[in-house]
């Protein structure tokens, strides 16, 4: 039986990749800062899925929560088949009106976590020639939107370029890029989303979906909706100083995950 490593995987896209990958019978190991709220959904999964669901409370932004992480990825005895690089959150302000050590946070967690647990887990998928890794983007990484989309920018070009570098090795890399997905992520950054038009939003077991289908196509970055796939064809037409204006009146007040 395979088993996947989830982090950010009590809510949003994350719990929903627990429950697709438990449903259909993959054993877990669950990675965020609240033990007692991963525990429940553990319990709650292995209760409904009969798979092994086991906890690694750990915060990402923290270098011992880092090193937990990249230990348990490195353990080959008991290897990880899947790594879901999901967590992640969003910082509400302009430039200048986020305090730096939270906008240093954000590039922890997004990018620094990101490179270091995919390099944990990669050596040991390549040894065994399978394995897969799924680094949670945005759609924001394709439009002019401050450190949050510069940040995810980031995560889709590693994770493209590690995809080249690691053809014909048995392991598979994939940016998975959605817009907005009704999940607890704006509401924890203190985001307005009441002007966002209804069509604009996903839903996160659909999203799930469509990423792991495209993994397992091999493709090395996901957009999972032909309206965002739309969008993102439009945006490379827009001129870049349209598209700035755009995204600094709207970006900053809500901000896609």
């Amino acid at each position: 039986m395979t088993t996947a490593l989830i982090t950010g995987a009590t809510a949003g896209i994350g719990a929903a990749f627990a429950r697709r990958l438990a449903r259909d019978g993959h054993n877990l190991v669950l990675v965020a800062r609240n033990g007692e709220r991963l525990r429940e959904y553990a319990t709650e999964l292995h209760d409904r899925h009969g798979v092994e669901a086991s906890v690694l409370p750990a915060d990402l932004s923290t270098d011992e929560g880092l090193t937990a992480v990249e230990e348990r990825l490195g353990d080959r005895e008991h290897p990880v088949d899947l790594l879901v690089n999901n967590a992640g959150f969003g910082n509400k302000g302009r430039f200048l009106d986020v305090p730096m050590a939270d906008e240093l946070t954000m590039l922890k967690v997004h990018c620094e976590a990101v490179l270091r647990l995919t390099a944990a887990a990669v050596p040991v998928m390549r040894d065994r020639r399978k394995g897969g890794v799924v680094n949670v983007a945005s759609m924001a990484a394709f439009v002019p939107r401050g450190t949050y989309g510069a940040s995810k920018a980031w995560v889709v070009q590693f994770t493209q370029g590690a995809a080249k570098d690691l053809t014909g090795s048995g392991v598979r890399l994939m940016a998975l890029c959605p817009g907005f997905v009704r999940t607890e992520f704006h509401e924890r950054a203190g985001m307005d989303t009441g002007d966002i038009p209804g069509w604009m939003w996903l839903d996160a077991d659909r999203v799930v979906d469509t990423g792991l289908r495209d993994l397992a196509r091999g493709k090395p970055l996901s957009v999972p909706d032909p309206r965002y796939k739309a969008l993102l064809g439009a945006s490379r037409l827009v001129p870049r100083a349209l598209l700035s204006k755009a995204s600094s009146t709207t970006g900053r007040k809500y901000g896609p995950k």
